[in-house]
């Protein structure tokens, strides 16, 4: 039986990583696939981990048709027995739905990979409705670690190093660069006149994440003595 399963985690637990896996494991059985992305950190029409890996992929739109990519991709003469679905929190509602109508009524296994949550803690739309619908939740087990060193449960925003709690739900941002990579004495150097603020993300454990203390804030107080915990109070940008 065909089912619709979504894989679920932080950043940086290898969501994108188990994906290329998956569609390796199941193309190199003969099975036939299609591979999905949106707003991959590698550009459009992408899949790519942060281990250096990364193959194309067809971009997912705000128009794009699920259902008539199968029948399309059947009627050139390809077998379409699963869909690799990368970054499907961003998928609307109405796709998601889709994929379970494929995985019902066509007989093919979809995997969706993505984040369950936003920088907010509130569930992207398309990750609800892989909650609701999927046959299984798969949760991964890689773990990614806070700047503490404690698992990280919580993906953060941060605008010029500073964590944010507020804005759009969807804001292309810095996920490669390490916030705390520059030394402390370049953590205190005014920004550049005019400059643009750096959106970057990073993943935090609860504690943290709810003090509002991400790494380049943490930083600041490396070798001061003070305790970056207490210090956390007010720290957050609204």
């Amino acid at each position: 039986m065909a089912e619709l399963v979504f894989f679920s985690g932080t950043m940086d637990c290898g969501k994108s990583t188990l994906a290329l896996q998956m569609d390796y494991n199941h193309s190199a059985r003969g099975r036939g696939g299609i591979l999905f992305s949106r707003n991959d950190r590698a550009g459009n029409a992408m899949i790519s981990s942060r281990l250096g890996l990364k193959t194309r992929a067809v971009e997912v739109t705000d128009h794009t048709d699920f259902w008539d990519e199968v029948i399309r991709t059947r009627g050139a003469g390809d077998r379409v027995d699963y869909l690799i679905c990368d970054e499907a929190q961003f998928y609307s509602e109405e796709q998601i739905e889709q994929l379970a109508r494929i995985v019902d009524e066509m007989e093919v296994d979809v995997f969706a990979f993505g984040i369950a949550t936003d920088f907010r803690t509130r569930l992207f739309p398309g990750s609800q409705r892989l909650i609701e619908l999927a046959d299984r939740i798969e949760v991964l087990q890689v773990r990614s670690l806070c700047w503490c060193g404690r698992r990280a449960t919580h993906n953060a925003r941060t605008v010029d190093g500073v964590m944010v709690v507020t804005g759009d739900q969807v804001v292309v941002g810095d996920v490669d660069k390490r916030p705390a990579d520059p030394g402390p004495e370049a953590l205190f150097e005014p920004e550049e006149a005019g400059a643009p603020p750096v959106v970057g993300y990073e993943t935090l454990c609860r504690r943290h994440y709810m003090r509002r203390m991400g790494a380049q804030q943490a930083a600041r107080y490396a070798g001061t003595g003070e305790d970056p915990d207490i210090c956390a109070v007010g720290t957050v940008r609204e």
